[in-house]
Formats: structure tokens, C-alpha cells, sequence
């Protein structure tokens, strides 16, 4: 079946999901999804022009304090053969490291603070510490995963084409095994996103359609991953001398813990129960409502302190962040109560839960969906997912009111 959606607002149709699974927008007339539009694009735009020197001075102090706690912890690890030095450092590393992932790297490389002209700021220079080039992944996660959030067959984000993360996914054996290289990639991430841009799976499976594209990009990839071993395992731990050894076990258990985080981050993010995937005919005609459809229903947020959202990057408020990719980050958790609102206006859902419920929440579907659908194991499991749904605070999956906005 075709999708024909239509971007006047007279009609809406919709393309089936073949698990069966009700649309969650199905209650939304098309001058509805035109109006919740608008009601996004003002909203974006009021944070655009209120952007000033309060929102410049947030992203200079966090790059501070990340310099100087990654530059103290590495020069307390110049004792770490000392455990209460190895402990201090270790700790300060991996936190920096973290930081500078997910605050720093990853939302500068969205350009959400190109418009403070700062060149050393800037989405265009911006290196970080990932094994991953930072415009390879540019190319895969700004330009495909955030124009096609959870649309299966075309977000490669969706399971990083080793899960299958949706009943409407064909099962094979091979699934049995995603619990345990879910959790390896969780432990190798940095490597595991490398090889993902790389789009390395279509590489080995001859599916490539631009092999020179692959050799140049892969050889970027070993060059980051040269640059950041030296750093790590040679330069540092050489420079500690008799500690040389006890450094480089620091160094990697930081990047351990870096990796770790993130992965926790990321699953919280778009696979927790009661996120939303599409199929591929769905996007065929998409207007600009129903993209802020799909990235609303699409993600999820983790409820937490004002550190813990420092440390996801701000990708705690994942809603906020699909729908607003560009805008500065500090940001989302101030327009967060607005969006939840717009939620609840619209009768659609606003998935959000502890740090420690979406995990459990993101890990029982990984485990779930590795089983067939008729499977007794996977009833069971997508059981304990259903309670996390119900515990974890997701607002109003599925509402019977009607909700009249054409007179608006």
C-alpha cells in the first residue's frame, strides 16, 4: 500500500503497520497536524530570537570546566600507581570524557551554537574525542537519523542495523543473540558508531554504492582511532613513567565508562517501550507536522537533576532535542513543560521515565525482539515492559477526547 498524505488540510491517510498496532495520530484530523505545526515552528523560533549572552557564556563555561577537569585528572593520573590517585583520576577522566561527548561534541556538531560566530564554536571545526571523524558522522546522524527518526529501512540509527528493535521486522535466528552484542557494542560504542557511519555492514555485504567513498572515509576512521590510541595508551601513560601501565588501564577504563554511559544514553532515547517506529511508505509526502509527529512519538526522555542532564548532553529531553535538533541545548529543559502541554493538548503521548526505569524499559525490548512474536518467552517479557510503561510517567498514550483546533 502506498501512502498518499496529503499536505492540504482536508484528509490524512495512513499506511498500516502490519503487526497491527493502532496509529497513535490516528484521532488527529490534517488541520490538526497543520496547526501543531505552527504552534512547533513559533515555538522554535521564540527560543531563536531570544538566543543572547546568557546562552554563549553556558557553553563557554561547560568547555571550561570540561578542559579542567579532564587536564587535572589526567595530571593526578601521573601517580596512578597510587590507588587513591588512580581512583581521583579515573573518575575525573571518565566524567570529562563524558561531558565532552554528549554536552559538548555532539550538540556543537548540530550547530546549535553557529550563530555566536565563534570559530572555535563552530559545527564547521569542531573535532572531538570519538573514533568516529566528526563529519562522517555529521553525514549519518544530522542529514539521515534525524530526517528519518524510527522509519524502518531508512533511519539506520533504528537497532544500527544489528537489532531488530519492532515486531514488524522480519525475525531471523541471528536475533537470538542481540542481548549479548547489544551489550559488547555498549562496552566498544565509540567503535560501534565508527563502523555504523562507515555504513560497514553494506560495505561487507556488497551493498556499497560508492566503494571509493568507503576506502577514503575508512581510512579517516583508522587515522582518528591512530590519533586517539596514541594519546591515550602511549603519549599520557609515557609521560607517567613508573605509573605507565596503571595510566593506560585508567585511560581505558574512562573510555569504558564514556562508552557505557552513552550507549545507556542513546537506548533511553529511542528505544524505551512506548516509542513509536514507521514504516517506509509512511514518510512518502510528509509535511512538516508529521515530522514533528514522528520525532515526538518517536523518542524519549529521562526524567533527572540538573548534572544528570549535563551529562546526557541534554539528550535526557530527547523530545525536545528531535524536534529542535539546532537549538542551544540548555535550552530544551526550559521549553520541556510546553511540549509535554502540547502533548497533552493533541492526546499524544510524551514518553518520559527514571533514568533507571528507561533502561530496564530499553533492555526488556532488545530482549523481547529477539524472540519470534508468537514466542511465550516475548508475551512474557513485553509483560515487564508494559509495567515500565505504566510506572515510568508516559503521558497519555491514547486518548478518546477529540481535540478541536480549527476554529483556533
Amino acid at each position: 500500500m502506498t501512502s498518499i498524505v496529503t499536505s492540504t488540510a482536508t484528509e490524512r491517510h495512513h499506511v498500516p503497520k502490519r503487526s497491527g498496532k493502532p496509529d497513535p495520530t490516528a484521532h488527529l484530523s490534517a488541520e490538526q497536524v497543520a496547526e501543531l505545526g505552527r504552534e512547533l515552528d513559533a515555538l522554535r523560533q521564540e527560543v531563536l530570537d531570544s538566543r543572547g549572552s546568557a546562552d554563549a557564556a553556558y557553553i563557554r563555561r561547560v568547555i571550561t570546566v570540561q578542559r579542567t577537569l579532564e587536564l587535572s585528572s589526567r595530571m593526578v593520573l601521573l601517580f596512578s600507581r597510587f590507588p587513591p590517585a588512580w581512583v581521583a583520576g579515573t573518575l575525573g577522566l571518565s566524567v570529562a570524557k563524558i561531558i565532552e561527548n554528549m554536552e559538548i561534541g555532539h550538540n556543537v556538531m548540530h550547530g546549535q551554537w553557529d550563530w555566536m560566530r565563534d570559530p572555535k564554536i563552530h559545527s564547521q571545526v569542531w573535532e572531538w574525542d570519538h573514533a568516529s571523524p566528526a563529519d562522517l558522522w555529521k553525514r549519518s546522524h544530522n542529514q539521515t537519523h534525524h530526517t528519518y527518526t524510527n522509519v524502518l529501512g531508512r533511519d539506520n540509527d533504528l537497532g544500527y542495523g544489528i537489532m531488530r528493535v519492532d515486531e514488524d521486522q522480519r525475525w531471523v535466528p541471528m536475533y537470538l543473540g542481540q542481548p549479548l552484542w547489544n551489550f559488547v557494542n555498549a562496552c566498544f560504542f565509540q567503535y560501534g558508531i565508527a563502523a555504523y557511519d562507515l555504513e560497514l555492514g553494506k560495505q561487507l555485504n556488497g551493498r556499497s554504492d560508492d566503494p571509493e567513498r568507503f576506502r577514503r572515509d575508512a581510512k579517516a576512521v583508522l587515522a582518528k582511532i591512530g590519533r586517539q590510541a596514541r594519546k591515550d595508551y602511549l603519549v599520557h601513560p609515557a609521560l607517567s613513567g613508573p605509573s605507565f601501565f596503571s595510566t593506560v588501564a585508567a585511560n581505558a577504563t574512562a573510555n569504558l565508562v564514556r562508552n557505557l554511559w552513552s550507549h545507556a544514553v542513546i537506548m533511553c532515547g529511542h528505544f524505551p517501550a512506548g516509542v513509536e517506529t514507521f514504516a517506509k511508505e509512511s514518510v512518502e509526502g510528509e509535511t512538516r507536522g508529521e515530522w514533528y509527529l514522528r520525532q515526538m512519538i518517536g523518542s524519549a526522555n529521562i526524567e533527572g537533576s540538573r548534572a544528570m542532564h549535563v551529562l546526557t548532553g541534554n539528550l535526557s529531553h530527547q523530545i525536545e532535542h528531535h524536534l529542535f535538533p539546532d537549538l542551544p541545548s540548555n535550552r530544551y529543559g526550559q521549553i520541556a513543560p510546553r511540549i509535554r502541554d502540547i502533548c497533552e493538548r493533541y492526546g499524544l503521548s510524551y514518553t518520559t521515565g527514571s533514568l533507571p526505569r528507561q533502561v530496564a524499559s530499553a533492555w526488556g525490548q532488545v530482549i523481547a525482539l529477539s524472540l519470534p512474536n508468537d514466542f511465550s518467552v516475548t508475551k512474557a517479557a513485553r509483560s515487564l515492559t508494559t509495567r515500565a510503561i505504566r510506572s515510568s510517567g508516559i503521558v497519555s498514550r491514547y486518548r478518546n477526547r477529540k481535540v478541536s483546533l480549527v476554529e483556533r
